[in-house]
């Protein structure tokens, strides 16, 4: 049997195609149609253009020369994703355009390109790319984040955003917790699960709160909060506490915030949607 995957050599390999998924994204936006998905519930989930096929290939084929033996969950179903075993060593998770509906065809704001790395049940390396902004995100747990602007920039150590108003929410986030953000002084904006991840990360933005009503947040939605975490930003559930490292732990909400005052206010937009 192989030994798991190293976390760091795995950043090395996956970075350089992380960039040319994104490029691939970028490239078509405004060029491809959608093309829904049978079976699926709702729109957002259906959602599927040529572009999000085109960027998980160029995902997948770095992934399979390098790591073959391990578990895939890839959000598309295309040629190489079936070339991978149904057990291995460690499992990668992988959105090749995170927001296909709302924020890539749409443009609503920014989208996401992401790989999740997670061994014994925790993410131990993430990389999440914003191709219309053309910033990169990577970690590999207990070795801090890395940030890089521009597909060829150096990297620099990933921290807080200074200054700015701004904090990304989910599309759907419920009236009463936008109204309390906003009395807050928060500026609001939608963005992918992707982007609110690593929201505190970005130029001017200081908050990230994602909330599914009757749900969880997804095992994809959670492979940036690795990469805020190893930066040094508060990354937590609905009521305030921790996050879990578990990949599958049942949260309905991600919480992402550079402060505990900033924190405090997402608590509360959450506590008055659940009043």
């Amino acid at each position: 049997m192989q030994n798991p995957p190293d976390p760091e050599h795995f950043v090395r390999v996956l970075a350089p195609a992380l960039r040319e998924a994104a490029s691939i994204a970028r490239s078509l936006e405004g060029r491809v149609a959608n093309r829904p998905k049978a079976g699926e519930t709702t729109p957002v989930k259906a959602a599927l253009t040529m572009a999000d096929t085109a960027s998980q290939e160029a995902l997948l084929g770095p992934l399979l020369a390098h790591f073959p033996e391990v578990i895939l969950e890839a959000e598309e179903d295309t040629p190489t994703a079936r070339a991978f075993p149904g057990t291995g060593q460690g499992r990668v998770v992988i959105d090749p355009i995170d927001g296909t509906l709302r924020f890539y065809l749409e443009a609503l704001g920014p989208y996401a390109v992401m790989v999740g790395l997670a061994l014994d049940g925790a993410y131990g390396a993430a990389l999440v790319g914003l191709p219309r902004e053309e910033i990169f995100f990577e970690a590999v747990r207990g070795a801090g984040a890395r940030m890089f602007a521009g597909r060829s920039g150096p990297p620099v150590d990933a921290h807080v955003s200074v200054g700015g108003r701004r904090v990304l929410v989910s599309h759907d986030l419920p009236g009463a917790a936008v109204e309390r953000l906003l009395a807050a002084g928060f500026e609001v904006r939608p963005a992918s699960g992707g982007a609110i991840s690593v929201a505190p990360l970005l130029a001017g933005v200081r908050a990230g709160l994602r909330y599914v009503p009757a749900g969880n947040v997804s095992v994809r939605g959670r492979i940036g909060a690795l990469i805020s975490s190893e930066a040094g930003v508060r990354v937590c559930t609905a009521d305030g506490s921790e996050f879990p490292d578990d990949i599958h732990a049942t949260e309905r909400a991600l919480l992402i915030a550079c402060n505990d005052e900033d924190l405090e206010v997402l608590v509360d937009a959450v506590r008055e949607i659940e009043r």
